[in-house]
């Protein structure tokens, strides 16, 4: 008999049913031979620190935390790592051996890791870089856009509060433009980033003049379903080089089951045609 623990993590959030998550998890379980399973946890945000409470008692590795319930879980942490602290929320649970809970958010490595992934030469210095949204996924994104050297950052958001906010917190390299100026924002940038959810299935597609992007310019967009949004079609015809959310997805994922499962996963063809297929 194998003395190989089973173990079990999952994803926290409501709705969940449209998470990618259990196919990425599940398909490493079988490729690493590992006994354990990843399931979907839809946990109403009336009961989430009953959940969260819970993990311990169902005997939980950990789980992922995604929306609505990022920044509430946090409460709940024993533990919150430094970079999760300013993120302000955090989309990884691991539960300890003494039943500790340890808050970490992985989603700003995976972004980073996914645009180097595209582009092996990528700095974040090599020039402004408009990012479009103010909400969780832009905090991520532009704070991690500032620790590897981002030196402007042009923000817009169609609330321009939530903007000015994210610039007071992370400092003179985020400099906010109206709604009005997002065209203009596009003028000698080196990288364009949607954090909205305008061009995600069933919403409309992100109001965007990119005729003064330039050509050169590397165009990311956080969002996965679809796997080409309107913008990344329309960047990619008319030359620029475009990234989708999937690898921000595929590698947030790699500490999260490496911390659960003990192993640090590849990402391969076969994990990316597995998650093709669920499209």
């Amino acid at each position: 008999m194998s003395s190989q623990p089973f173990v079990l993590a999952g994803v926290m959030g409501h709705p969940v049913a449209h998470s990618r998550s259990p196919v990425i998890h599940n398909h490493w379980i079988e490729q690493y031979k590992l006994k354990g399973a990843y399931v979907l946890l839809p946990v109403d945000p009336a009961n989430l620190q009953d959940g969260l409470r819970g993990l311990r008692a169902l005997g939980f590795a950990g789980c992922n935390v995604t929306l609505p319930h990022k920044i509430e879980a946090m409460k709940a942490m024993d533990w919150v790592h430094p970079v999760a602290k300013q993120m302000g929320a955090i989309n990884t649970i691991v539960v300890q051996p003494d039943g500790a809970l340890h808050g970490f958010n992985n989603d700003g490595f995976g972004y980073i890791q996914s645009i180097k992934d595209a582009k092996a030469d990528w700095q974040a210095n090599a020039g402004p870089i408009t990012v479009i949204g103010a909400g969780g996924a832009a905090r991520a994104i532009v704070l991690s856009l500032i620790n590897e050297g981002a030196k402007e950052i042009r923000l817009t958001n169609r609330t321009p509060g939530k903007a000015q906010a994210l610039a007071d917190e992370f400092g003179p390299a985020v400099k906010v433009l109206s709604w009005s100026e997002r065209h203009d924002a596009l003028s000698g940038v080196a990288m364009l980033v949607n954090t909205t959810n305008q061009g995600m299935h069933g919403q409309p597609k992100l109001d965007l003049d990119l005729k003064q992007l330039p050509t050169t310019a590397l165009v990311s967009d956080a969002i996965y379903i679809p796997l080409e949004t309107p913008l990344l079609t329309e960047s990619r015809l008319r030359g620029n080089k475009v990234v989708n959310g999937l690898g921000m997805l595929l590698n947030q994922a790699r500490p999260a089951f490496q911390a659960w499962f003990g192993v640090l996963p590849e990402i391969t063809p076969a994990l990316h045609k597995a998650i093709a297929a669920t499209f």
